[in-house]
């Protein structure tokens, strides 16, 4: 990482670059908020030269959006990146599944156990009557997701993966109250978990899939109210 004389600049910046992106994905920041320096400076309590730096980051992630004279902005959504990025997943997580299965150790098969059995057991919302996001869910279920192509022997391709799960992370926080009574995830995971112990790629490339295919439909049969 680079540093400055000091060691803090550097620091700082990665530091407030990792909480306006979680802010961003959780949509706390909304799609097309206008990012105003001295909003930010006071709300993030952090000086100009390591904030422009994080947004400079974002901006070469797509989170963010740099206008000339305007300054910079959250992305918006648009069922197009929708499509797009879904479709995207759905191509290079089927490559990397098959390649992992391909390898597949025994240690692997017990840590995606592992990663599964966490998973289930870990209660999607916080709540019983209603919707309430659970962080903790969220952490086991991308370590499960990870876990399933962590196998496939290319460092660059699962960062284009991780890129994309974030970036569809924001919609899917966008539409999770929705979805939640709707699914039967913790089925869905358990089905490709099955297919992929039994080595047959060929069902849990395409459930892996199917599960990505449909929470994008119901994210974007919600997407017109959403933007509305």
């Amino acid at each position: 990482m680079p540093m400055s004389t000091d060691g803090q600049p550097a620091t700082l910046a990665t530091t407030i670059y990792a909480r306006l992106k979680a802010d961003i994905l959780t949509t706390r920041l909304e799609p097309g908020r206008k990012l105003q320096s001295r909003f930010l400076m006071e709300q993030y309590n952090v000086g100009q030269t390591p904030l422009r730096e994080a947004l400079n980051r974002l901006t070469s992630e797509e989170f963010v959006v740099g206008m000339e004279q305007r300054g910079f902005y959250v992305k918006e959504v648009s069922k197009e990146e929708l499509q797009e990025l879904t479709k995207t997943r759905c191509w290079v997580e089927g490559l990397a599944l098959r390649e992992s299965m391909q390898n597949a150790t025994q240690t692997w098969e017990e840590a995606l156990l592992v990663a599964h059995h966490r998973l289930d057991r870990t209660a999607r919302s916080l709540k019983h009557d209603t919707f309430e996001d659970n962080p903790d869910w969220e952490k086991v279920h991308r370590a499960f997701h990870t876990t399933l192509i962590g196998l496939c022997g290319s460092r660059p391709l699962l960062g284009f993966c991780e890129q994309l799960a974030d970036r569809l992370y924001r919609y899917r926080m966008m539409s999770i109250a929705k979805a939640y009574p709707a699914r039967k995830v913790g089925a869905e995971h358990t089905d490709i978990l099955q297919a992929v112990l039994g080595r047959d790629s060929e069902r849990a490339v395409h459930l892996l899939q199917q599960h990505y295919q449909r929470t994008a439909d119901v994210i974007y049969s919600d997407l017109d109210g959403l933007l509305a």
